[in-house]
Formats: C-alpha cells, sequence, structure tokens
C-alpha cells in the first residue's frame, strides 16, 4: 500500500528518483562520491530548501553543533488540526541528510552542575569529507586529479550553443519517435534499445507473450551479456511504462534512462563511483566549451560512446575521440530549472529561443469531444494517438475524436486521467486560453460586483471543457474502483495513553493514511513505519 497522492496511477518506475538511488548507497560509496567537488555540488542542489540551509549553516563551522539548534531554524505552525507542516518537512530534510550520510549523530554525556544528574544530548555535525569537498567547490579550490584542470583549455574549439542544441534533440527525439513507431531514417544504437528493453520501456514480442501467459509471476531479467542483434532489437514494442515515459519532461525522461543505466552499468561490472562522478560533473560544466578525453578513467572513457547515442555529449569525430562536448541534456541533469519542455513540444519550437519564448499551443478541444491540433510534428501526433481516436491527418492538422475506448486503452496502458488532461491544457491553441481567461474575467467581474469575495477565490481558470475534463476522470473511475496502500496497521494497544501519544506522534509527522480511535487503531505509510518505531522503542525505555 502506498500513500495516495495526484501521481498514484504513476509506475513505480517513475518513483525511482536519483535520490532515491543515492539514498540506497552504502556508506562507503557515498564517501567516494564526496571526494568529487563537482558531485557534492550535484547532490547539493538535490537537496530540500532547508537541507540546503542546514549544510551552509554547517558548512564552516567544524565542531558539532545541538540537535535542538536545528528546530530553531524552523517556524512552528499547524494546520488541518495537527499536523505541524514545519515539523513535517525538518523531519523530511533531516531524514534525506542521514540517508545520504552527509549529516552525523553523535551524543555526549553532560553532569548537572548541581543535582550532580548525567544526561545524554545529541549533537550533530556535517560530513567532513564532504565538507571539505562542497568547500572546495564553492571557493573554487582545485583538485589535482580533477578531469579538465589544465590541458591547455584555452586551445580548443568552442562550438556554437545552437548546434549543440539541435544535436542533442536530434538524437533524443531519434528515441523518442523509435518508441512511438514513427518511421525515423536512423534507428537509434544497439546500446540505446538494450537500454530500452533493460528498463522496460520497450520488449521484444516474445517478451510480451511471456509476460501474458505468465501475468504477475512474470519478472523481465534480460542476459546483459548475450547482446541481441539490431534485426531483432528493431521490433521492440513500447510497453505501460513506455507510454508514461513519453510524457514525462525531457529532464525526468535522461534520469529515468541514465538510472537504469546505472544499474545496468553494476551488472556489467563498471564502477558505480566513477559512473555517478562522470554524470555528476557533466552537469557542472560549460555549455559550449570543449574537454579533453584523456584524463578520463577507463570506465568514463567507456560511457563516452553511450552517452553519444543519448545526445548528452558530442565529440567531433567519431573515431579520434580526443575532446568532448557537454550539450544541454547533460549541463542541466543536475539544474532546479531546464529550459527544455516536454518531448512534444520540444520538437514544435526552436530550442535558440526556448529561455524567453512560450510554449505555443496546437490543441484546440470541443464541447463534444472533438479535437484539431495544428501540427505536423510526428511525434506529437503518435502522443496524441496514444488517448486520441484520430480520424483525419491534413498537411498542418489531424483531427480526432475523444472516447472511451481510446481513454480506456490509455488508462489500460498506464496513462491516468490526470495526464491526458495536463498534456491537453499545456497544449491548448492561444484562442482556447484566451476564451477561458475572458470568461474568468466576466465570472470574477460578477462576483465582485455582489461583493462575494469566498466565490471569487473559489473560481478557477478552465482552459479544457468541464464536461471533457470531467468525463475522462468518470472514465478513469471505472476502472480505479479500489485503491491500495502499502504500509502498517497498528492495533492492541497495552495503554490509552501510548495510543494516543503514538498517534499523535504519527499525525506529525504526517504518516497516518486512517485511524479509528473507538478501535484504537490506525494505519502508518510504509516510509514512515520506521520512524515512528523509533519513537515508540524511546516510549518504553522512558517509561522502564
Amino acid at each position: 500500500m502506498s500513500e495516495p497522492s495526484a501521481s498514484s496511477g504513476q509506475s513505480e518506475l517513475f518513483k525511482s528518483t536519483i535520490n532515491e538511488y543515492l539514498d540506497n548507497l552504502p556508506e562507503t560509496v557515498h564517501l567516494q562520491l564526496y571526494r568529487s567537488p563537482e558531485t557534492c555540488l550535484a547532490v547539493f542542489r538535490l537537496l530540500p530548501s532547508l537541507a540546503k540551509f542546514y549544510i551552509m549553516t554547517m558548512l564552516f563551522q567544524d565542531a558539532a553543533i545541538p540537535s535542538t539548534d536545528l528546530n530553531r531554524w524552523i517556524k512552528s505552525s499547524s494546520f488541518n488540526g495537527s499536523r505541524n507542516l514545519s515539523k513535517i518537512y525538518q523531519n523530511d530534510s533531516l531524514k534525506r541528510l542521514k540517508a545520504l550520510n552527509l549529516l552525523k549523530e553523535t551524543r555526549r554525556i553532560f553532569t548537572h552542575p548541581q543535582t550532580g544528574q548525567t544526561t545524554q544530548l545529541p549533537f550533530v555535525s556535517l560530513n567532513p569529507t564532504f565538507r571539505q569537498s562542497f568547500r572546495n567547490a564553492l571557493t573554487g579550490s582545485r583538485d589535482a586529479n580533477e578531469v579538465v584542470e589544465d590541458n591547455n583549455l584555452e586551445s580548443i574549439e568552442t562550438i556554437s550553443v545552437e548546434f549543440l542544441d539541435t544535436y542533442c534533440l536530434h538524437r533524443w527525439e531519434s528515441i523518442l519517435h523509435f518508441m512511438v513507431g514513427s518511421e525515423t531514417k536512423e534507428l537509434p544504437s544497439v546500446g540505446v534499445l538494450t537500454l530500452l528493453r533493460y528498463s522496460g520501456l520497450m520488449e521484444l514480442p516474445s517478451d510480451r507473450e511471456q509476460r501474458e501467459h505468465l501475468g504477475d509471476d512474470y519478472e523481465f531479467q534480460p542476459k546483459l551479456q548475450q547482446s541481441s542483434s539490431i534485426q531483432t532489437l528493431k521490433n521492440l514494442l513500447i510497453t505501460q511504462n513506455g507510454f508514461q515515459f513519453l510524457l514525462q519532461d525531457i529532464n525526468s525522461q535522461i534520469w529515468t534512462l541514465l538510472l537504469q543505466y546505472l544499474k545496468m552499468s553494476e551488472k556489467l561490472m563498471m564502477n558505480p563511483v566513477e559512473v555517478l562522478n562522470f554524470i555528476f560533473m557533466l552537469g557542472s560544466l560549460e555549455l559550449g566549451q570543449g574537454y579533453p578525453v584523456d584524463p578520463l578513467s577507463d570506465t568514463q572513457k567507456i560511457m563516452l560512446d553511450d552517452l553519444i547515442d543519448y545526445g548528452l555529449i558530442y565529440t567531433p569525430s567519431k573515431t579520434n575521440k580526443k575532446i568532448f562536448y557537454p550539450t544541454r541534456l547533460a549541463t542541466t541533469l543536475t539544474s532546479e530549472h531546464t529550459n527544455f519542455k516536454t518531448s512534444a513540444a520540444v520538437i514544435d519550437q526552436e530550442i535558440t529561443n526556448s529561455k524567453n519564448s512560450n510554449n505555443q499551443g496546437t490543441i484546440v478541444v470541443e464541447t463534444n469531444f472533438k479535437i484539431y491540433c495544428y501540427t505536423s510534428s510526428p511525434l506529437q501526433i503518435a502522443i496524441l494517438n496514444l488517448f486520441v481516436h484520430l480520424k483525419a491527418r491534413f498537411a498542418n492538422m489531424v483531427t480526432g475524436v475523444i472516447t472511451r475506448e481510446s481513454v480506456r486503452r490509455a488508462l489500460i496502458n498506464g496513462i491516468t486521467a490526470d495526464q491526458m488532461i495536463n498534456y491537453l491544457g499545456s497544449h491548448a491553441h492561444p484562442w482556447m486560453v484566451k476564451q477561458a481567461e475572458d470568461k474568468l474575467a466576466r465570472k470574477l467581474e460578477l462576483e465582485s460586483s455582489i461583493g462575494n469575495a469566498a466565490g471569487q477565490r473559489q473560481i478557477d481558470l478552465e482552459i479544457l471543457p468541464p464536461t471533457v475534463v470531467d468525463q475522462i476522470k468518470l472514465w478513469q473511475l471505472e476502472l480505479d474502483r479500489i485503491q491500495s496502500f502499502k504500509g502498517y496497521l497498528y492495533k492492541d494497544f497495552s495503554t490509552d495513553l501510548e495510543f494516543e501519544k503514538l498517534l499523535t506522534y504519527g499525525e506529525e509527522i504526517g504518516v497516518i493514511v486512517w485511524k479509528d480511535r473507538a478501535r484504537k487503531r490506525f494505519f502508518v505509510t510504509q516510509e514512515g513505519n520506521g520512524q515512528l518505531l523509533d519513537y515508540a522503542n524511546r516510549i518504553i525505555r522512558g517509561n522502564s
């Protein structure tokens, strides 16, 4: 049972973010990673804002600080009953820091000067390896083994950003076109197709037959040492996870494949530390600047060929790789903001204007469920075809209709109603947006004229026809009769006080999914069970 959310229909594949991958690494690997300033900078960018604040506060302070000082840096707030949102946010931030072994906790014994009683107080300090490397990253200090240290970078030719943007998008689009079955002049490489199959985004007809035969007992276990030929892999078919993958933004798509690449590289006996360091290093390099290949390790040189196929790296010569250029897909890997839109929108706009231009919508949705899309992009048409019954195609437009069958087909393949609605709304034609804004202005004016301030706050911008939005959600409800959540049921408490203490603490940290005070039972999320057990053990020790 998993905690309910707006994206509960999404596959677990897309919940496996880089943060979760890093959390599951052993401490010895973390220590090796933190020797690289670029990796420390990338990890810092991936942290919550409060966790970043804690790190910056302790970065230049070598001595440990009392754990109680951490509570002074948050403002207590309580909403929705007993839920303390600030405390929940603090617990999540500290959990991230401890999972990454960035925060070390120690206990010191103090003796009361008057009573003579001794007590243990917790202290926290920053991981010393991370602290030193992160200092170097911020102050500009360089390690002697840095990849791009001297090597006369000034003599390396710079390539225009426009060229790199066009190159990387051409590479990435070829992968997406292959996934949706569009005609492509050039197939992706064997390495890319192998990764698509390994990650579960695509499967061979034989894989699908076996999966349908075994049902829930099916588990795909590819033999990486026995690579398939291009003639075999070109028959790959898109899977449920693949449909969801197409609707992610480009940065999420890149990370999805890179995470699978990391797992695959471990099975191929590649050093995961060198793989991760190279990926994180790319995020700190300068777009348009060339870098020498010679300082790279053997593992990282092997990675070059794969990252070229994904469009993350460009080399002027395919045979003599002495210089590599990171593309925007690589330099924005650890950035909080990316200049790329969704995969379908990227094809329809010039990348050179992506920083300052808005995505021009192309889709018109009518109240009778008819759709008109002004585009000639094969990829956008293929994505639209996932949940729309297309009827006609013209030189610069396709027409179709949203039907119960087309929506159910998409739902069965793993595309949620919210994904379809968000896609249509984000690609809505400017005419639809203007109509919605005019309608919103009239409603606000009406509510304002009668002095209904509460009504004004409840009015939202409705770009899509409400009848279409509601019907798509109703079609999803036909399939989503039952929701399941992973977690633990707490019951049979020894005392009422014990039940109330655990329930109150669980609500404060936001891990309670369901409660029944009459029967003294409550249900806890799988992620929050460990934290609640620690608190229960402290209560037991205190009573003892």
